[in-house]
């Protein structure tokens, strides 16, 4: 009878593909996004319009960033399973930290942040739970206005200030806190719309369960 021997237990190989995806250049675009939160927000704890252009800057250059680590990803093939969860976790928390910011500020109103951060919760959970059950939902057209318009609206607000404007043929003064107000609220209702996209697609994917059997 052969000896039993002991099986030598395989080398972690996850961890150090995960270790290596974590250096490749998006995932080192999308850690940077990260990293400038406690600035951003310090920065903008100020409220003086030096201060709040700043911030307006480095939220544009996050946003800036998400668009090239995505656009890197896929022309250089470095899409990771660790990318696919890092650049949308960067996303939600520098505009959970901008609008946790403009709240403390008075600049926003707080039912408004709670009903967007609250949306984000909902619908990422629902996205885990269609994955348990092997469904796939795609961004909603929805969702994507709801985000250009999300992020066009933080930015008005962080510059705050109003400012003249030299358009082609005319100087207006435009406040950018009142129309970045008002684009954040009409973000609320794409938001909230998109939302209900998402629960439709959810529902509608779902298989359905066999029809009892007819007693013969």
């Amino acid at each position: 009878m052969r000896p039993l021997r002991r099986k030598r237990p395989r080398a972690p190989r996850r961890r150090s593909n995960l270790r290596r995806e974590l250096w490749n250049l998006p995932n080192l675009l999308t850690l940077a996004r990260m990293a400038v939160i406690p600035l951003f927000a310090l920065i903008l704890g100020f409220a003086d319009p030096l201060s709040c252009f700043i911030a307006a800057l480095i939220f544009a250059g996050a946003a800036l960033t998400d668009i090239l680590d995505g656009v890197l990803a896929r022309r250089l093939k470095l899409e990771t399973v660790l990318g696919k969860f890092m650049d949308p976790l960067a996303d939600k928390l520098i505009v959970m930290a901008a609008l946790v910011m403009l709240t403390r500020l008075g600049w926003v109103e707080a039912a408004v942040v709670i009903l967007l951060l609250a949306r984000e919760f909902i619908i990422s959970g629902l996205r885990t739970i269609a994955i348990g059950e092997g469904v796939v939902i795609p961004a909603s057209q929805g969702g994507k206005w709801k985000t250009a318009l999300q992020v066009a609206g933080i930015e008005g607000m962080l510059i705050h200030y109003a400012y003249d404007v030299d358009f082609l043929f005319a100087r207006a003064r435009i406040d950018f806190g009142a129309v970045g107000t008002w684009l954040l609220y009409v973000s609320l209702i794409a938001s909230l719309w998109s939302a209900v996209e998402y629960f439709r697609a959810f529902w509608t994917a779902l298989p359905q369960p066999p029809e009892p059997a007819q007693p013969s």
